[in-house]
């Protein structure tokens, strides 16, 4: 079964040991020994790893005694360890550090941990004794029901019930979709790349306000390529450049470039990936007894069916373009009233929406970056964490790191009793792939002892140039707050058994915990402590602090039209059965799109060719709705506080952490959010918080 990795070839392990050979790392707080991992390490140890487990998986299927969920359910949640481990140093560094050595060992490895996968999940001799297993007769308790169920579906769901014949085409359709996924990836980052605008001379950076400037300069300095400033496709470059450049042809330019990700032709061109994606998850729902691909995937979610989550999406669609209407059009005024002569685009959108914002709210990002440097943002994410939950955080920096940039907190909770690390990556690179996103290269649980969660933050902010403080758009210090929030998730995980820990929930709850957190950033009381200018450590002032909490849903049409529209071509996407005839991935798109009268001047946040959320795996494939499902949840959820008067109320911080933030997978998402709330939510507080209340 290891073949395929023994034949990657990544040069000579040398003379050294691995690391991943030993059996405890004697590294402080046990973090991985990253300055000695060398790629040559990864394939040995995968295939030493994959060895182990196969054999701990055997015992496990043949043993003599009648199955029971100790010698069972408990022994499967205990195997694994050491390919655990090696995988989650290499998928944590292949997202934030790759390289041509470690692209190489991953387009091997994903298809090869697929099929190891499914040959656990589709043993029949495994199966039967998990179905043997009689929690009334022994006794169980919750936890253990909860997991004993957990399993079983997950093998159900994995096709464990099958005939021979189809379990065979559900482990090869598993292993080709681990093989496309990884490429998807690849080619969206060779194009994200790939692309560099230049920016040559004064004209080029008309509009560009000082903190730009700096940022295309950094960008232009870390590619080496003798320009003095880039634009370059990562958001936090992009989206400000669309924002505040004056060149309306350059404007084009990056945006064109920018949408057409994955789209480009040549072999990181992904539409071909995508057909064959969109089939093989319908063949794979059919095999399953679903009618699509959706129907299975949210089968096993809060929603419940794709009818339930369209209804949503169908529910905020309406109000939603009409704010965009009304917003277009207060565009187009104010651009003929500069002189304009042409029709407001999709590159011109932002950059009007920035002028219209100083309009109608006297606002200006230049003027607000000033009062969030990255560290001031950190300060006020930790400070809210210590006023909810008690938690201290203390930087360390005797600790092995995967990058320089990377940062390491300890996490103490209110007694002083240590909770686990959290690790800070906060600035974009070519080597890591767009986005935001947390992972753990440990998850809490005690079933294999008292194992401390080891969580990280990745995002991806413009660097400021050296000794400079990178300064922070409200959108980034919102989307720190965002994933910080996804961080407490796996920090504050308290359970036993690992297939229950942090954030392995629902997919349309994990958004809870994160889209929640961002609602503290939006308080008065927070921004007065922590919203400090970055020279003088002054306040934001009042006034600008009212301009800015008074804009909250300024071009909210906008925002809500870009997200839905993704999220309804992904359900859509995944309802049909396309793929099985070649689909035509932009024809299907814009065929959507025409049917829910998306506007001509607004783009999909997520066009499917780099659409990695539903593409390079399946975690948000027919659930990119979860957003949306959350934020009704965290809207609702936020009133809790606002109900009791006080946003730190100590005793809805103390329910919210045991049903929400600290509860892992222990109940269902509706009895979580119950336990909590007293009661299930309503949609209104999401709309109110969007401003399509009245719309």
């Amino acid at each position: 079964m290891t073949a395929d990795i023994d034949r990657v070839s990544t040069g000579s392990a040398g003379s050294g040991a691995n690391p991943f050979d030993a059996a405890d790392w004697a590294t402080p707080y046990g973090m991985p020994p990253f300055e000695a991992i060398r790629p040559e390490h990864y394939v040995p140890a995968f295939a030493d790893a994959l060895r182990a487990h196969e054999a701990e998986i055997a015992a496990i299927a043949s043993g003599g005694e009648a199955p029971t969920f100790v010698n069972t359910v408990a022994a499967l949640e205990r195997s694994g360890l050491a390919l655990d481990r090696v995988s989650s140093v290499f998928f944590n560094l292949t997202g934030s550090t790759t390289s041509p050595e470690l692209q190489a060992i991953e387009r091997a490895v994903a298809p090869q941990l697929a099929r190891h996968g499914s040959a656990i999940t589709l043993n029949p001799a495994l199966w039967a004794r998990l179905s043997a297993i009689d929690p009334e007769a022994e006794g169980l308790g919750a936890e253990e029901r909860r997991v004993l169920d957990r399993t079983r579906s997950r093998f159900r769901r994995a096709g464990a019930e099958l005939a021979p014949e189809a379990r065979a085409r559900i482990a090869a359709i598993a292993t080709r979709l681990a093989e496309l996924g990884t490429q998807f990836s690849q080619n969206l980052l060779a194009d994200e790349n790939g692309f560099v605008l230049p920016l040559e001379g004064e004209d080029d950076l008309a509009g560009l306000p000082p903190f730009l400037r700096d940022a295309c300069a950094e960008a232009a300095a870390e590619r080496d390529g003798g320009h003095a400033h880039l634009v370059t496709l990562s958001r936090s470059l992009i989206e400000p450049f669309l924002v505040f450049s004056t060149r309306r042809d350059l404007r084009e330019r990056a945006y064109q470039a920018w949408i057409r990700r994955g789209e480009n032709g040549g072999e990181t061109d992904n539409r071909s990936l995508i057909a064959e994606i969109v089939a093989l998850r319908a063949e794979r729902a059919r095999l399953l007894g679903f009618d699509s691909f959706a129907h299975f995937r949210l089968d096993d979610t809060m929603a419940g069916s794709p009818d339930a989550a369209m209804a949503l999406l169908r529910e905020v669609w309406t109000p939603a373009l009409r704010r965009a209407a009304a917003e277009r059009e207060r565009l187009q005024a104010l651009a003929e009233a500069e002189g304009a002569s042409f029709a407001i685009e999709a590159h011109d959108w932002r950059h009007y929406a920035e002028k219209l914002r100083r309009v109608e709210h006297d606002l200006d990002e230049a003027e607000i970056k000033p009062y969030l440097p990255l560290d001031g943002v950190i300060k006020a994410a930790f400070d809210t964490a210590t006023r909810l939950f008690g938690l201290a955080f203390e930087a360390v920096s005797d600790v092995p790191r995967y990058h320089p940039d990377v940062r390491t907190w300890r996490v103490r909770d209110a007694d002083g009793a240590e909770i686990g690390l959290f690790l800070g990556d906060y600035f974009a690179r070519s080597s890591k792939r767009s986005g935001a996103w947390m992972s753990a290269f440990r998850s809490q649980e005690r079933l294999n002892g008292d194992v401390r969660p080891i969580i990280v933050n990745v995002l991806n902010f413009a660097r400021a140039p050296r000794g400079e403080p990178t300064l922070l758009s409200f959108d980034d210090a919102r989307t720190l707050f965002h994933e910080f929030g996804h961080a407490l998730h796996g920090l504050l995980s308290d359970v036993t058994y690992p297939l229950l820990s942090g954030t392995a929930v629902a997919r349309d709850f994990v958004e809870l915990p994160s889209q929640l957190y961002e609602h503290w950033l939006e308080q008065p009381e927070v921004l007065r402590t922590h919203a400090r200018h970055h020279q003088t450590g002054e306040p934001m002032p009042e006034a600008l602090l009212a301009r800015l909490l008074a804009a909250r849903t300024f071009n909210q049409g906008f925002a809500t039209v870009e997200y839905t529209a993704s999220a309804i071509v992904d359900m859509t996407l995944h309802l049909s059965s396309a793929g099985e005839d070649g689909l035509d991935v932009p024809a299907f798109e814009a065929d959507a799109l025409k049917r829910i009268a998306m506007p001509a001047e607004i783009a999909m946040r997520h066009r499917s060719p780099h659409f990695a959320h539903i593409f390079s795996g399946d975690g948000y494939a027919a659930g990119y709705y979860s957003y949306l499902w959350s934020e009704v949840l965290d809207a609702d959820a936020f009133d809790a506080f606002r109900e009791a008067g006080d946003i730190f109320d100590p005793e809805t911080a103390t329910r919210l952490r045991r049903f929400v933030y600290g509860a892992g997978n222990l109940r269902e998402a509706r009895d979580a959010y119950e336990a909590f709330r007293g009661r299930l939510p309503s949609i209104e507080p999401l709309l109110r918080k969007r401003g399509l209340m009245a719309a």
